[in-house]
């Protein structure tokens, strides 16, 4: 069985050669951009949040039903998908019906394999699914994906409404070719590595979410729950959001600022005492190493550290993207 770890740098198509440290927490990593909710005895009432910017309306029918395609592959990450999942299968009309019809895609009806060993039956292939409004692409294992995916996603996108990434799921969107010269996101220890494979998008970090036409990407495995809150407010209205948000007793804010990842938009410091790898941003091992304009660099793996050799000018772009915000007058 594949750890989570494992897949998001299989995923990034990174190195195997070395474990990385497991994410702190339950399914999904914690949101250290996000507020904390107080506890008090007697809390008082505070104003319904707002949202930061007014998202463009998408037109549900008063039916409802909207087909939505979950795409799986091996090692598929469980909050990717089962995050989003609960967060639509939840959602209703103003009329008050099932405003989506969630269903599950693969290569064949046989069981997929997904994180943590479970295993998901399809409920159609590429060949008999219905033609989807919307589709979600979890983080997964890259390793001999099917070319047939990535030839639907590309044929299907033509008449969705939005084609949703989550996590390292951007890799595989980013694959079909429909990124080329948009913007996008994904999880933060997948930076490097997308930016450095597809040059041609706009890799947006610190950003929660990213909506480009209709190509959304959230970042790392739970902002897909704030993605796709985002995306039931663009069909029906912020109120009736607020009151699905609260029936899943979703503390999260997230979805209300698509650019609330501000954690994740600088590279951290690469230290002497705590060496991180700035490929994954990882732990380091020391035994993978290499100077560069004078100062010594750990990896994880040595495939990460050739990675960096090959494409230094990644490195070099995020610092400066990274002085630019630390010098940014502030408004």
């Amino acid at each position: 069985m594949m750890e989570r770890r494992e897949l998001l740098k299989r995923s990034a198509l990174l190195a195997l050669s070395a474990g990385i440290p497991a994410l702190a927490g339950i399914e999904g990593c914690s949101n250290s951009d996000q507020k904390p909710v107080e506890s008090s005895a007697s809390p008082a009432p505070s104003p319904a949040p707002v949202a930061a910017d007014k998202p463009s309306p998408l037109t549900a029918p008063p039916e409802g039903k909207l087909p939505v395609a979950f795409v799986l592959g091996k090692y598929a990450e469980v909050l990717d998908f089962c995050g989003p999942l609960e967060v639509f299968t939840g959602a209703t009309t103003k009329e008050g019906k099932e405003l989506f019809a969630p269903f599950f895609v693969a290569a064949t009806l046989d069981p997929v394999t997904v994180g943590g060993g479970m295993k998901v039956v399809p409920d159609h292939s590429y060949k008999t699914a219905p033609t989807p409004k919307l589709i979600v692409i979890p983080a997964m294992d890259m390793i001999d994906l099917p070319q047939g995916m990535y030839d639907w996603i590309r044929t299907a996108s033509k008449t969705t409404d939005l084609t949703m990434s989550v996590c390292n799921g951007a890799f595989v969107l980013a694959k079909t070719g429909l990124l080329s010269g948009k913007s996008a996101t994904c999880h933060h220890g997948g930076f490097y590595r997308f930016a450095g494979t597809y040059p041609d998008v706009h890799l947006k970090r610190g950003a929660r979410f990213v909506e480009d036409g209709n190509l959304v990407s959230a970042g790392g495995i739970s902002s897909g729950i704030d993605l796709a809150l985002r995306i039931v407010e663009r069909y029906v209205d912020h109120d009736q959001t607020l009151q699905l948000a609260d029936a899943m007793e979703y503390q999260g804010l997230g979805w209300l600022n698509p650019n609330s990842n501000e954690a994740y938009a600088k590279m951290p410091a690469f230290t002497e005492e705590h060496p991180l790898c700035p490929v994954c941003l990882q732990d380091a091992d020391r035994q993978f190493n290499t100077t560069y304009k004078g100062k010594t660099y750990y990896f994880c793996s040595k495939g990460e550290k050739e990675y960096f050799e090959k494409h230094t000018e990644i490195f070099d772009r995020f610092l400066a993207e990274d002085a630019a915000l630390i010098t940014r007058p502030t408004q």
